[in-house]
């Protein structure tokens, strides 16, 4: 695990003041030791991070998968809306679920 680095609740309590966040004097201790942690786990990654290793999103070579957009037919309007149970104005109806216009 690593090593926790300090950070003051000074520092802390300047965080939280540029946050808006009111914190309690506990809060401000808890934090403290939590963010020291978190920092120290960030250092401990920054030294196995080598240069000569490039950097990467994702440990495997990802492919495009997707086709190639193409044009083709399609249905018309009057075609798709041929099996729906009611229309109005060239649109699908469908009841009501809210009172806002």
């Amino acid at each position: 695990m690593a090593e926790p680095v300090s950070i003051s609740r000074d520092e802390v309590a300047h965080l939280a003041h540029l946050a808006r966040i009111d914190l309690d004097d506990d809060a401000l201790d808890h934090y403290a030791e939590q963010l020291g942690v978190i920092l120290g786990a960030v250092a401990e990654v920054a030294q196995v991070a080598a240069a000569d290793v490039p950097a990467t999103s994702h440990p495997l070579p990802l492919l495009n998968v997707f086709r190639d957009d193409v044009v083709s037919p399609c249905l018309t309007a009057d075609q798709a809306l041929s099996g729906a149970p009611a229309v109005e104005d060239q649109r699908f109806r469908v009841p009501r679920i809210l009172d806002v216009e």
